[in-house]
């Protein structure tokens, strides 16, 4: 038991040994560790894209709403979504129908996943956003 008791003992704080193991497990655990901090960064800059489309889709609708030329209110709808936010313009696809009394439009996003490493393991990402609102042009 003297034996065991010695053993148990040996690793003390300053010990080289013990200082070499805690080394190697924080190297083995450290690409864990930056991967989800990664993966965070990454949700968070598609969550933040996400909310940019949405605002694209309400500026997108009211450019549509108040104008009366079908093709018109298209091109006004894309350019308002453009302008709405820092969206890039090729990624950027809009689509309005308009019925009656409505404007249905909707904007989706092709989003780069361009985070280091996560972004190529997850590829890009396809944001969308509907919104309809009263047509306005009478």
């Amino acid at each position: 038991m003297k034996g065991q008791a010695r053993r148990a003992g040996r690793c003390k704080r300053t010990s080289t040994h013990c200082r070499g193991q805690a080394t190697a497990e924080f190297v083995l655990v450290l690409p864990l560790v930056v991967t989800v901090c990664l993966a965070l960064a990454q949700v968070a800059v598609v969550a933040r894209r996400d909310i940019l489309v949405a605002h694209a889709a309400r500026e997108a609708a009211r450019a549509a709403a108040v104008v009366a030329d079908d093709v018109a209110a298209t091109e006004a709808a894309r350019a308002a979504a453009i302008r709405s936010g820092a969206l890039d313009a090729n990624r950027l696809v809009v689509s309005v129908v308009r019925d009656e009394q409505d404007v249905h439009v909707v904007v989706r996003y092709i989003d780069p996943t361009n985070v280091a490493v996560v972004g190529r393991l997850v590829g890009p990402v396809t944001l969308q956003e509907g919104v309809t609102m009263r047509r306005e042009d009478r």
